[in-house]
């Protein structure tokens, strides 16, 4: 799965890890995070992810 990273603020999504302190399990792919989900770091919306080069 294909790690994705936040363009305001570099944080990495990782899908291996997932977002454990916001209800997200270890294996959830960006894709399946909520619409609703927002970077643990800076707070923006999953439209300012992008795939990891």
């Amino acid at each position: 799965m294909k790690k994705y990273v936040c363009q305001i603020c570099g944080y990495v999504y990782d899908p291996a890890v997932g977002d454990p302190d916001n209800g997200i399990a270890a294996g959830t792919a960006f894709e399946d995070l909520p619409d609703d989900w927002t970077c643990p770091d800076c707070g923006v919306g999953k439209d300012e992810f992008e795939p990891e080069a």
